[in-house]
């Protein structure tokens, strides 16, 4: 194979100075392309944007590329990063390159028949304190300080999701503006300002098993300084699930699982973690309603237009009324 979609094997292999490439693509993501290449003897993951109608400074490979690499003498679990190439004439787009670490991207209950209730539990604790050290880390500790705009984040991050909402609209979603301007119209002060992941949950993280542990964390496309509290909420948002968990290809199903706990129990432990006030929580989790809605219209706006690559999205435009019905029933004290 010289050849993937969005990656050409061979102009990388020249760029890098290696011999043949091979690689595939790793099946799961649903918004920046992730392969996994080698020369025979040694092994990368390389990530890119995704093939088309690339919403402004939602892929940027160079952010994603710092804020792993600011990280890796932290508590944070993430990958060491070897290359970052922004030219657009090597493969196609700009792209970076970090090391293969072990362990898998939990999805589906069939990955883990070995996650015992006690496990699960403790996975789940896990989870919560990696994102907890996360937000205890000072940004200008790690050279992040100029990261991102903490100063009315939340507002902006409603107009920002917003705009990309009305670049990807492509049909009729009934009650999305609704959920747009009651956010807009109550967005709450901060209590402070963190680095943020912007996409944290069970399966943008690499799980050991023995020793159980997260081995990193990936995706870090939407990184940026802000109230860690949309996180929180986020995280809840994707631990609850999306309608019929079983037919819901995002959100995954192994956090139904027994032994996981609940999504207030994991806002519990973040509270007694990180001494955060969790009280106005049902704000961000409101929000993370909308951005998720948006994030999957403009996946679905991507594949109606023949720009995925991969299997499972002709199933994600299904999901993006139920995410604003429980974003508005968010709002509205219900959920």
């Amino acid at each position: 194979m010289t050849g993937l979609p969005g990656l050409d094997l061979d102009r990388l292999a020249t760029h890098l100075g290696s011999g043949p490439l091979t690689g595939e693509l790793i099946p799961g993501g649903r918004s920046n392309l992730t392969y996994r290449v080698t020369d025979g003897e040694r092994r990368w993951v390389l990530r890119r944007p995704p093939l088309g109608h690339v919403l402004a400074t939602a892929h940027d490979m160079s952010r994603e590329h710092r804020v792993i690499n600011a990280l890796a003498d932290t508590a944070v679990p993430v990958p060491r990063v070897e290359l970052l190439c922004e030219d657009p004439d090597v493969i196609g787009a700009p792209f970076y390159l970090m090391e293969e670490v072990p362990g898998a991207a939990l999805r589906h209950r069939d990955q883990c028949p070995w996650l015992t209730p006690d496990k699960a539990r403790a996975l789940a604790e896990r989870l919560v304190d990696v994102l907890a050290d996360l937000h205890a880390v000072d940004p200008a500790d790690v050279g992040l300080a100029d990261f991102g705009r903490p100063d009315g984040f939340l507002a902006r991050q409603v107009a920002r999701w917003g705009k990309q909402l009305d670049a990807s609209r492509s049909r009729d979603l009934p009650g999305i503006d609704e959920l747009r301007d009651r956010l807009a119209g109550s967005v709450p002060d901060s209590a402070r300002a963190t680095i943020v992941h912007g996409d944290y949950r069970l399966d943008n993280v690499l799980v050991t098993a023995d020793p159980l542990d997260i081995s990193a964390v990936l995706d870090w496309e939407m990184a940026t300084l802000g109230d860690p509290l949309a996180d929180v909420g986020l995280l809840c948002v994707y631990w609850n699930g999306i309608g019929a968990r079983e037919d819901d290809p995002i959100t995954g199903t192994v956090p139904t699982l027994p032994g996981f706990p609940t999504a207030d129990e994991l806002v519990r432990r973040y509270a007694e973690r990180s001494g955060a006030d969790t009280g106005g929580l049902a704000w961000y989790t409101a929000f993370a309603y909308f951005k998720l809605a948006v994030i999957l219209e403009g996946i679905h706006y991507r594949f109606t237009h023949g720009q995925t690559v991969g299997a499972g999205f002709d199933q994600i435009g299904h999901l993006t009324l139920p995410l604003v019905r429980q974003g508005l029933a968010a709002t509205s004290g219900e959920h």
